[in-house]
């Protein structure tokens, strides 16, 4: 199996912030509409995409919604000052470059400060370049929301980018849909909305479609970097099965499938027990009377940082799991 490159690098670096997500909605909806029997966006945004059977109802999300920064106020230098939107590390910011949506770039950096490393959100600001607050909003209005604008880069055996949280899930989810030779089940693959705020797109669609199994396929972070906490997930250690994180138990029958799967196709797995965060499993499982739901994570390094990193071989592992587990 080989990774779509120029595909990949597209869905990533396509702007889509969390209740911004329309361009890569298109996106998505365009290289897919050919392979499914239905699309359909609801209220909130989430594009489900469904390949009917006459099985169990099952519904597979990834968040096509990136972390990102929204202005609050324009000083009168033209200085603008923002707060997160999704999970943030302000010390990550300082030095990075962002794009609005209307392509306006800027740089974060840092007022003076006497402890550089007590930086908060309230010590940053964006500079784009312009002389006055004026000529700012000629570029930029209040509660206009912006991306990292950073490289999409690869070696033969990883990728290196911004936003691979999630958009390598929605990746995966393509080729799900593209590669998948029989579904006697009824598939619905999501697409979901906010998730970096909340996990509320799947929420709303794990409500409207009430899948009789839920599984999302999100990044997870890895503990193989120096001092890093004392836990399973690795870089190159293949797909990983999620057992718990912050938002989730995964439903024993979910997680022993994928198992059993994993050995009887040879493909190469790990077990995730994560101490924090969530993907889009956690408002399934608890929607209406209850879901049965699981999760495929794929390794990733440096999570919500401008330069996530993600191996090729897990990616592969992932997708052959997925498959596997649709058909």
């Amino acid at each position: 199996m080989i990774i779509d490159s120029s595909l990949l690098k597209e869905i990533v670096t396509t702007y889509g912030p969390s209740s911004r997500e329309e361009k890569i909605r298109n996106l998505i909806a365009n290289e897919i509409k050919e392979y499914v029997d239905e699309i359909k966006i609801d209220a909130l945004g989430n594009l489900i995409a469904h390949k009917k059977g006459l099985g169990k109802k099952i519904m597979i999300s990834s968040h096509m919604d990136q972390i990102g920064l929204m202005a609050i106020d324009i000083d009168e230098k033209g200085f603008i000052r923002f707060t997160n939107i999704g999970g943030i590390k302000p010390a990550l910011l300082l030095g990075q470059r962002v794009r609005f949506e209307n392509g306006t770039i800027g740089v974060v950096y840092s007022e003076k400060l006497e402890e550089d490393n007590k930086i908060k959100v309230d010590n940053l600001y964006i500079d784009i370049g312009t002389n006055g607050r004026e000529e700012t909003l000629n570029k930029v209005k209040i509660g206009d929301i912006c991306i990292f604008q950073n490289e999409f880069l690869e070696s033969d055996k990883v990728i290196i980018s911004p936003y691979l949280d999630d958009r390598i899930g929605c990746y995966i989810l393509i080729e799900t849909i593209k590669n998948v030779m029989k579904n006697s089940n009824d598939l619905y693959f999501v697409f979901s909305v906010q998730e970096e705020v909340g996990m509320r797109g799947a929420k709303t669609a794990a409500f409207s479609i009430e899948p009789d199994i839920g599984l999302a396929v999100d990044v997870t972070s890895t503990f193989d970097t120096p001092k890093s906490e004392k836990l399973n997930v690795k870089l190159f250690n293949g797909a990983a099965i999620k057992a718990m994180d912050y938002s989730l138990i995964a439903h024993k029958d979910i997680k022993d499938a994928l198992i059993e799967l994993a050995e009887a196709k040879g493909i190469k797995y790990q077990i995730e027990v994560l101490e924090h965060g969530g993907t889009d499993a956690g408002a399934i499982h608890m929607s209406k009377s209850g879901v049965k739901t699981g999760a495929i994570s794929i390794p990733c390094r440096y999570i919500h940082s401008q330069s996530e990193m993600v191996s090729k071989d897990d990616i592969i592992m992932c997708l052959e799991l997925l498959k596997a587990y649709v058909e």
